[in-house]
This record gives structure tokens, C-alpha cells and sequence, in this order.
């Protein structure tokens, strides 16, 4: 007997220790409280039992006396233990009037157990040997009462511990373990089956305190709350899986299942990961997965990377990290994110900027053409000119040939003449080899790009020709200043710069709202390393909701008749390709200056 006493006593401290911790803890939860109440009927049932066997045989005091202290703590328990598992189950339980009904029996039980005297309804004979102990119909009523309630109390944490594995499965199982053992060690002395005294009950519960304790202490058992947890996961659009130490699935939620088209999630739990892949057909998509594994492990690193996952035709964005609590792995939680709608998005953007684009380039395209059959009209007309001019003086010449009249001088004459309409078609052809020669780097930078270095005098040589055709439709005069060296060199691509500023000096044009005699300036000046190309016209200016989105998005002012395209990429282009800047000034019904700024 006396190897009982430091047991008891060792079991009472313990679980006196960890009552005290829990109470002394911040953090409140039902779980919590629930905790409390076990382990202060434990400790009651512990205390009872070791006064016992210190006091009874010592001061001649009856041990079923005792028993009315200890069937305190164990007709409770019982009632607790089935609450833990209910809390454990929906993580917060609300208290209804009718759970007090659970007290009716274990009430009945412990004032029959005191009153036995009267009537031996609860003990017909008593001994601290549980084998030679004759129990009467109170005490059989409570028995089956309190093991019905420990088993239900155990089923709700064994399946939801099942069903939550991959976070608390093993605070959980040390939480099954450490209350099996007490309920096992009574069954089995309460029915005889192995001779046994009434001192192992408390012993038995000493283990489940030092299983408590290492649930509690070692994996934060009462910080879980796993069913508001999964009901959580559950909805959430993400899918996950978690994997053990081995590489087994332990936990997923219903949106993994959906999204991979997995039925039976009964034999998913528990399956290998690679397993689960070869079978599936998806070994090859997840090879990033599974190299990915070995550098999270036990670490706080998270690797990412997106997937696209042909057998479902998804896009997944995945995130893979290890599940660390308090320096012990729990397993390693590989996240799903589904970017299949974003990617789709991104493409229809993508198509639709590429629409935009073709249309803006057919529209420049219509503009070149237009400038081209205005530009060549003039100098074809007067080569023509040239050309029956010369004519003319052919046919001069040749009947001069035999007239003793025509002298030397006038072959002179004729000669010259000839020269001078010679001179013009020369004129002419040089005006049109510079049209098509503007005309077509216009039309190769609708495709293609060249950088080189080029003089602003070409640059605006090359405006100039282009936009002489618009200008003069809509009555505008351009205005060239030329405040820097005409000399001054620029090195990228020449086309796209003439695209840039042509743009801008059509909406100029178009500023006007179709007024004609107005005039738009086109100044080009040095400020410090940099060219500055200005574009000023004396419109109405620019509302304030386009100066908010101006470069920041796609916008006009021209209504249906305008896409903004052309000036979102005349931005892009001049950051891109030039390393520059486009900034504006606007002033209402004052007008309107953009900025090309050019680092030389």
C-alpha cells in the first residue's frame, strides 16, 4: 500500500500544477474552462483516494467515507469528459437549460452514495478491493450512466481528431490516450475481470494528467479549436493538402476534392503523395511540388511558383510551407490558389489591347496613306509639268535644227531652259524620296523597331512632311521653334518618335474641335542633359478627371471617337525606348502643353 501514497501524491501535484497554469493563462476558451473542471474533479478523485490511504487505518475512520468525497470527482467526470468532446467537436457549444438533466444521475449517485447506510442502494458490501466489493442498483445505474458518457465523449474526440489529423492529431491522441486509460483500468475492475484495488483509479488518472500535460505543453492542445477551423477551410476558395514527416496526406478541404475531381475522400486520407499523384495522372504537373518539399522542411521558408495543371485545365498559384509550432513539425501545408479566372482575364486584356492596338495602327496606317497621296500629288503634277515643258522645248529645238534664222545664242537659250525645268523635276524627285522615305519608317515602325542616332533636323523634317496633309485639311498652322542646335543628336528610334509627336500634334488638331486659323507650337530647346520637346496648342485645356487618369490608363476625350490608345502608348514608348518622360500643362480654356522630355 504504501507504494501508492507517492503515486497519489505525485499525480495530486501535478494535476494541481497544471489546474493552476490553465487558470493563471490569458487566453479564455471553452476548451479551456472545460480543461478546468477535468482536472479539478481529477485532483478532487486524487486528493480523496490518498487521504484514505493515509488516515483511514491510521484514525479508524471507515474507507467508504472517503468514497463520499472522491465519487465527487468521479460521478462528474464523467459529465465533464462528454462536454470536452462536444467543445472539442463544434469548438463553442452554447449551455442549454436541459444539459442540466446530465446531473440528474450523477446527483442521485452521490446522494444515494451518502445516505447508504439507510438503504445499501449504492453499496451492499465495500472494500478498497475493488474484486470483493457488492454494488447495488444506484451504484450498476451509474456505472453504465458514466462509461455511456465517457464513450460518447471519447467517439467526439476520436472523430473529429480523425477528421482534423493534420493539425491535432497528436494533441489530440495524447488527449484519447490519457483518457482511455482510466475508463479501461475501471472497466476492467468494475466488472471483475481483472482483480484490482480501488487505488488504481487514481494512479490510471495520473497518466492522463502527465498525457494532458504533454498535450497541453508540448502542442498547445487548447489553443485548437479544429471544427470552426475546418468549417472554415471548407468554404474558403483555395484548396490545400497537408502532408506528414512521411509524405502521407493527412488533411484537405472540400474545395481540393472539387477541384481535382476526387470522390472518395475516404482513401485520399492517409495516402502517399506520390502515390496519390501516379494514380491520378499528375506526376509530371507536380514534379515542381515535390522537389519543392525538401527546402521547406522544418523551416519558415515558403516556396512558391504557378502551375497550370493540364488534366483540369487550371491555373494554380501554389505555396508550400512547413507547419511549425513551437519548434515541432506538424507536417507541411501545400496551399492552392486557383488563378485560372485572372489568367483568362489577363488574356482577354491582352487580346483586347492587341484589338486596340491593330485598329490604332490601321488608323495611322489610313493617316500615312492620306498624307502620301496629298504630299506626291504636287511634285507628280509639276514633274508632269517639268516634262511637257521639256517637251515643248524638244520639239523647239528640233525644228530649229534646219532654220538659218536660229543662231548659236538661241541653242544657248533653248539649253538653258531645258536645264531649268531639269533642275525643278530634280527638285521634285528629291521632295518625293524624302515623302517616302518618312512614309516608310513610319510604316516600319507599325511592326518593328531600329535604334540609332539621329539630328533633330530630321526628326522634324520628317514631322513636317507628315503632318503637312492633317495641318493643312484642318487650317492649323505649326509653328517650328527651334531653341537647341539642329545638330543635336538623339539615339533611339527615330519612327517612333515621329509617331510619338505626331500623335500629339493631332490631338492639338483636334483641340480645336475643328476651328480653323489656329496655331500649334512645336518647340524643341536643351534644359541641362536633357531635350525637351514641346507641343503647345491654345484650346480648351483638359477636364480634371482626364488629368487624373492621363498616362495612368487608357482615356479620351473624343467620346466614341476616340480609344486613348494612341497617348497610353506614346508614354510607354517614350519610357521604354528613350529612357524619357511625358509630363503636360493644361489651363483651362487656355490650353493644353505635353512635355517629351529626351535625355541626350
Amino acid at each position: 500500500m504504501d507504494i501508492y501514497i507517492p503515486i497519489l501524491g505525485f499525480s495530486a501535484a501535478i494535476t494541481f500544477i497544471l489546474l493552476i497554469y490553465i487558470i493563471m493563462s490569458q487566453s479564455k476558451s471553452q476548451i479551456k474552462n472545460i480543461f478546468i473542471v477535468n482536472l479539478l474533479l481529477v485532483l478532487i478523485l486524487n486528493i480523496s483516494v490518498l487521504f484514505q490511504l493515509l488516515f483511514a487505518e491510521k484514525y479508524d475512520i471507515s474507507p467508504v467515507y472517503f468514497e463520499y468525497f472522491s465519487y465527487i470527482g468521479g460521478c462528474l467526470l464523467p459529465v465533464s469528459v462528454y462536454f470536452t468532446g462536444k467543445i472539442f467537436a463544434n469548438t463553442k457549444i452554447k449551455f442549454k437549460r436541459y444539459n442540466l438533466l446530465l446531473l440528474i444521475v450523477p446527483s442521485i449517485s452521490l446522494i444515494g452514495l451518502w445516505t447508504n447506510d439507510f438503504h445499501h442502494l449504492f453499496f451492499k458490501y465495500y472494500s478498497t478491493n475493488m474484486s470483493e466489493i457488492i454494488t447495488g442498483p444506484l451504484h450498476t445505474v451509474n456505472a453504465i450512466y458514466s462509461y455511456l458518457l465517457l464513450f460518447l465523449g471519447v467517439w467526439y474526440l476520436l472523430k473529429y481528431s480523425i477528421k482534423n489529423a493534420s493539425f491535432f492529431s497528436k494533441q489530440s491522441m495524447l488527449i484519447l490516450i490519457g483518457i482511455l486509460i482510466p475508463i479501461i483500468a475501471n472497466f476492467l475492475g468494475t466488472f471483475k475481470i481483472i482483480p484490482m484495488t480501488i487505488y488504481i483509479t487514481p494512479i490510471t488518472f495520473a497518466l492522463t494528467v502527465l498525457f494532458f500535460s504533454l498535450a497541453i505543453f508540448k502542442f498547445n492542445f487548447l489553443g485548437a479549436a479544429p471544427i470552426a477551423l475546418q468549417k472554415i477551410v471548407d468554404r474558403i476558395s483555395d484548396s490545400y493538402i497537408v502532408l506528414n514527416d512521411d509524405g502521407n496526406i493527412t488533411d484537405f478541404n472540400k474545395t481540393f476534392l472539387k477541384a481535382f475531381n476526387i470522390k472518395d475522400s475516404k482513401e485520399l486520407r492517409g495516402q502517399n503523395f506520390e502515390t496519390f499523384l501516379k494514380e491520378n495522372n499528375l506526376y509530371l504537373n507536380f514534379k515542381k511540388i515535390k522537389n519543392a518539399l525538401p527546402k521547406v522542411k522544418n523551416s519558415d521558408k515558403t516556396v512558391s511558383f504557378d502551375l497550370y495543371i493540364k488534366k483540369i485545365e487550371r491555373h494554380f498559384h501554389i505555396e508550400i510551407n512547413s507547419i511549425l509550432s513551437e519548434g515541432s513539425s506538424l507536417g507541411t501545408l501545400i496551399l492552392f490558389k486557383d488563378i485560372t479566372q485572372h489568367i483568362e482575364d489577363m488574356e482577354t486584356i491582352k487580346n483586347n489591347q492587341d484589338i486596340l492596338m491593330e485598329r490604332e495602327r490601321l488608323a495611322s496606317l489610313g493617316q500615312l496613306i492620306g498624307g502620301i497621296a496629298h504630299n506626291l500629288k504636287t511634285p507628280i503634277m509639276s514633274i508632269s509639268g517639268a516634262a511637257e515643258g521639256l517637251s515643248d522645248l524638244v520639239k523647239e529645238y528640233d525644228s530649229s535644227i534646219d532654220d538659218p534664222e536660229v543662231n548659236s545664242q538661241d541653242h544657248h537659250d533653248i539649253a538653258k531652259d531645258m536645264n531649268e525645268w531639269i533642275v525643278k523635276i530634280k527638285e521634285y524627285t528629291e521632295y518625293m524620296s524624302d515623302i517616302i522615305t518618312a512614309v516608310k519608317g513610319q510604316a516600319v515602325t507599325l511592326s518593328e523597331t531600329e535604334n540609332v542616332s539621329f539630328d533633330i533636323d530630321e526628326l522634324v523634317k520628317r514631322v513636317n512632311i507628315l503632318m503637312k496633309h492633317e495641318l493643312k485639311n484642318a487650317i492649323i498652322y505649326l509653328n517650328i521653334q527651334m531653341k537647341a542646335p539642329k545638330s543635336t543628336k538623339i539615339h533611339g528610334d527615330i519612327n517612333s518618335l515621329v509617331q510619338v509627336i505626331n500623335n500629339m500634334i493631332s490631338n492639338a488638331i483636334q483641340a480645336y474641335d475643328g476651328k480653323p486659323q489656329q496655331n500649334i507650337d512645336l518647340i524643341l530647346e536643351k534644359q541641362e542633359n536633357n531635350l525637351v520637346i514641346s507641343i503647345k496648342d491654345y484650346g480648351s485645356g483638359l477636364p480634371q478627371k482626364v488629368q487624373d487618369k492621363l498616362f495612368k490608363e487608357m482615356i479620351t476625350t473624343k467620346g466614341k471617337n476616340g480609344t486613348g490608345l494612341g497617348l497610353y502608348m506614346s508614354y510607354s514608348t517614350i519610357k521604354a525606348h528613350f529612357n524619357g518622360d511625358i509630363t503636360f500643362e493644361t489651363e483651362e480654356n487656355k490650353g493644353t502643353t505635353f512635355n517629351i522630355i529626351l535625355p541626350l
